[in-house]
């Protein structure tokens, strides 16, 4: 497990690379270099997992030192890796999933002007992204945390000649910082209250320092929720990830939908032992999952376009992640995080290659019956289509979902255990709603299929990964997390399956009697008052981009208008203004005449004698 670094090291080194040679190499170098560089730090987590599995550290926790970062006024922070079963599943998501993204984005990208900048900007986001995940301080965590919010402003913002993409990245950047700015007041109330960053010290200080439910600790675990919830995308911080669509489709794959989107999922696991001591804010966060997953279902409903329907996805996905971390599901969130990567990463790939063959068309009712001239895109969006619906037994979804519905109701939180359900009625509705408008009618747009080995082999890996052999593979959870309360019983277990499988399955029988065909009935409800109404106030995703436009955006830029001559600056403008109108007065009195000069001497005599006198 000495090779660690290396994981993290190959895709910087791939960064420094493409970033100073300035856009002057070839593409087919560009793509060996930014494509290779993930693969090694891919193959380099492989051997340490091996080697973790068959030769485990002592307490199943490798650390590595790599050098003192700070030491400063009592603010210790190294270089420091953590490897346990945690942070090595991260680890095979992050380098595993995004080997496969970039091998398809060295086709999807070919012939795009930036090439090898876009590689450099993906190399750099990897590394962030490992150092995020392997760092042993919460300092170092959010150095890694900061940089993918930075590599996701720039890929955003990839094609950067149009504004609607500017403004995206922007609005992203901006709606993450501050989410940001609160997991900085929770590291700055950690540190002052216990003395430390380090993430296994504040662990085991915590439960000595308070009591559950002390003020101190739930305002830390509050404010670390404020930076899970902007680089998540959740309640009231969700409005960023749709317009992120903006970027090239590998972009939302690697990191709107199987890496930077849960990093606050793994942040709130990561630091489990805080939310523990502080219940409130650990209902709060189920609550948000909860809230989050219905409102993204619902405007998943109402888009058009094939990304911002998987953006709406993405959302709703993890919102069952935070559901499940609010109800002490922590392996199950997990679970579902992985599997998740599996079966989004294949449905944007496939949208990619949809939306490449389409030449580049993304509103899905100018696409139809595109499952003959596209079969191996069509059988990804059936796989991951079926996977994200939780079909039963065939998917990888089903069974890490149904680990979250199974603990929501083994721990008595019967109301999250509903939203879940309903989500999942949601799920497959708006899955298959786009699959069977893409891929069934008749054909509306010629589309050309792609070819090639880059093109090819990430899809036919995702689709075997987002079926019940992605869900073979287990986490090495049980030394790192508690378990859940759904791990000491079965009772019950086997109906919820059974319902939760009949809902995901009627999802699918309702979309097709809705989208099959004419969509007479679909289409009338549409054209109603209400069907109209709604559909606006989904289509809208609620409306909350109109409540901050006019709660933060206009204000703000009223008070810019209202600044834009600065009042201070206009005072300090006076001063010199008053200045020069003294000195211009005075001056007029230096007429160069005696008898002015003598007059004035003895006016000011006079003057000066009166004052000593009164």
């Amino acid at each position: 497990m000495n090779l660690l670094p290396l994981t993290f090291l190959f895709p910087l080194l791939g960064y420094l690379l493409l970033a100073f040679s300035r856009g002057r190499l070839p593409d087919r170098l560009a793509a060996v270099i930014g494509v290779g560089s993930v693969g090694l730090a891919a193959l380099v987590t492989a051997w340490v997992a091996v080697e973790f599995v068959t030769s485990p550290p002592a307490g199943g926790i490798h650390t590595q030192r790599l050098w003192q970062w700070l030491d400063v006024a009592g603010l210790q922070a190294s270089v420091g890796l953590h490897l346990d079963g945690l942070s090595l599943t991260m680890l095979g998501v992050v380098t595993g999933v995004g080997f496969l993204i970039h091998l398809f984005a060295s086709w999807y990208m070919r012939g795009e002007e930036g090439y090898s900048r876009f590689f450099a900007y993906t190399n750099l986001f990897i590394f962030s992204m490992l150092l995020l995940v392997l760092g042993d301080n919460l300092l170092l965590l959010y150095f890694g945390w900061e940089g993918v919010g930075l590599c996701s402003y720039l890929l955003i913002g990839f094609y950067y000649d149009e504004r609607a993409n500017g403004n995206a990245a922007l609005k992203a950047f901006i709606v993450t910082r501050v989410g940001d700015v609160l997991m900085a007041f929770g590291l700055f109330i950690l540190f002052v209250q216990l003395d430390t960053l380090n993430i296994q010290a504040l662990l085991a200080l915590a439960p000595q320092r308070f009591a559950e439910g002390d003020p101190w600790i739930s305002l830390a675990a509050l404010a670390l929720l404020g930076g899970a919830v902007g680089k998540s995308a959740q309640l009231p911080l969700q409005t960023w990830l749709a317009d992120a669509m903006a970027g090239p489709t590998p972009v939302s794959a690697l990191i709107h939908a199987a890496t930077m989107v849960t990093a606050g999922v793994y942040l709130i696991a990561r630091t489990h032992g805080l939310f523990l001591l502080a219940p409130e804010v650990l209902q709060l966060v189920g609550l948000i999952g909860a809230t989050t997953l219905l409102l993204a279902g619902f405007a998943a409903l109402a888009q058009t376009d094939i990304k911002r329907i998987l953006a709406y996805s993405t959302m709703s996905q993890i919102g069952y992640m935070f559901l499940a971390l609010g109800v002490g599901a922590w392996s199950a969130a997990i679970f579902h995080l992985m599997t998740h990567a599996f079966f989004k990463a294949l449905l944007f790939l496939a949208a990619g290659a949809v939306i490449n063959a389409c030449h580049h068309e993304q509103n899905i009712f100018r696409m139809g019956g595109l499952w003959r001239r596209l079969p191996l895109a069509y059988v990804s969006f059936l796989v991951g289509g079926a996977a994200l619906a939780a079909l039963p037994l065939l998917t990888a979804g089903f069974y890490s979902k149904d680990a979250i519905l199974w603990e929501a109701f083994a721990s008595g939180h019967l109301g999250l255990l509903f939203a879940g359900l309903v989500g999942a009625l949601l799920t497959s509705l708006y899955c298959f709603r786009l699959i069977f408008i893409v891929f069934h009618g008749s054909p509306r747009i010629e589309a050309h299929a792609g070819r090639g080995l880059a093109h090819g082999l990430p899809l036919v890996v995702l689709i075997l990964l987002s079926t019940f052999l992605g869900a073979w593979i287990s986490p090495p959870l049980a030394d790192v997390l508690p378990p859940g309360a759904g791990q000491t019983t079965d009772e019950g277990r086997m109906t919820l399956e059974i319902t939760s499988g009949a809902i995901a399955v009627a999802g699918i029988l309702l979309a097709a009697g809705l989208f099959l065909g004419k969509r007479t009935r679909v289409t009338a409800l549409a054209q109603s008052p209400p069907g109209r109404l709604l559909h606006a106030w989904w289509r809208a995703a609620w409306g909350f981009d109109w409540l901050y436009d006019r709660l933060f955006v206009r204000p703000y830029l009223l008070l810019c208008r209202l600044l834009g001559r600065d009042p201070i600056d206009r005072g300090m403008g006076l001063l010199a203004k008053l200045a020069q109108a003294g000195h211009r007065a005075t001056s007029r009195t230096q007429t160069g005449q005696l008898r002015w000069y003598a007059l004035s001497l003895v006016g000011g005599a006079v003057l000066l004698l009166g004052l000593v006198l009164i």
